[in-house]
């Protein structure tokens, strides 16, 4: 006899790979992937954890963005998000979701690789909510290189770099003008921070930098009430799997859990981090990996 109180099977609870094998040219999409990532549109139910918050949230537009959207929205936020110019249609379908939940949705084009579209895209932020409560670095970008270093490009490393690293220092820097104690800034590092794998070198380097960042900003801002928290995701299906890596049948099979987290699973993890209930924590790096020990 099943009892249904229990708790889904992790291992389970969303596909399993092998997947069918698909790739995209970059950024890549959401609806031609199979299985289609979840980001919790029919599961993600609000609590009011982030009442009236005002939130920014780099690379919204789909995977583990847009489902930090959603659920910031259906936490009660308001929410401002980038996307880059050929991501519109996915830039649309996030705004639909946060403003289904109630919540005001601004889309913005914004490349973090430059400072001056970071400084306006700050501004605009301050413009349309007056303050910024919450600040989610969580733009990437990343390029699999099988063939080792002598195949990573000096303009595939400065990308890299300029998206992952400098996009995520300016907009702290310049967020900061518009935070005030209680506010907090989340950043999404990676399990390739503390296990990486070759042919993603540029990639893990800068996710390393990031765990750095956030400990020492975290320290840095305490005096000021501000918290600095950082979210460390394993494998997660999102469109830049099959635009980035030569193979994707097998993705996350390597995690203990034997398959690859959705983007919603990982959306509790930046709501928690935001809320008033996580008051205590900061410097801290929540590992969401499936299993995968880290150090």
């Amino acid at each position: 006899m099943t009892d249904d109180r229990r708790a889904p099977d992790p291992r389970t609870l969303h596909p399993r790979p092998d997947f069918p094998e698909q790739h995209q040219p970059h950024p890549g999409w959401t609806e031609p992937m199979e299985p289609r990532p979840d980001h919790g549109e029919d599961s993600y139910e609000g609590h009011g954890l982030l009442p009236d918050r005002a939130t920014v949230v780099t690379g919204g537009d789909s995977g583990i963005g847009r489902a930090v959207c959603l659920a910031y929205a259906r936490e009660g936020a308001d929410v401002l998000f980038t996307y880059l110019p050929e991501e519109q249609d996915e830039a649309r379908e996030t705004a639909r979701l946060v403003e289904e939940a109630g919540r005001k949705a601004v889309a913005v084009a914004c490349d973090i690789r430059q400072e001056e579209q970071c400084r306006a895209l700050i501004g605009r932020a301050a413009d349309e909510f007056g303050r910024i409560d919450v600040l989610v670095n969580n733009a990437a970008f990343q390029m699999a290189q099988t063939e080792g270093i002598e195949a990573v490009t000096t303009e595939q490393f400065d990308r890299v770099m300029k998206t992952n690293l400098y996009g995520m220092f300016w907009l702290t820097k310049m967020a900061l003008a518009h935070m005030h104690e209680g506010g907090c800034i989340i950043n999404t590092t990676s399990v390739q921070a503390y296990k990486p794998s070759p042919p993603l070198l540029d990639y893990a380097m800068t996710k390393g930098a990031i765990v750095t960042f956030t400990q020492c900003m975290a320290q840095m801002l305490a005096p000021r009430g501000i918290r600095v928290n950082a979210v460390a995701p394993g494998p997660v299906w999102t469109p830049l799997i099959p635009a980035t890596m030569p193979e994707t049948a097998e993705f996350g099979k390597q995690a203990p859990l034997g398959r690859a987290a959705q983007p919603a699973e990982m959306a509790p993890a930046y709501v928690f981090l935001a809320s008033s209930g996580a008051g205590f924590i900061t410097g801290d790096i929540v590992n969401a990996t499936g299993g995968t020990p880290l150090p």
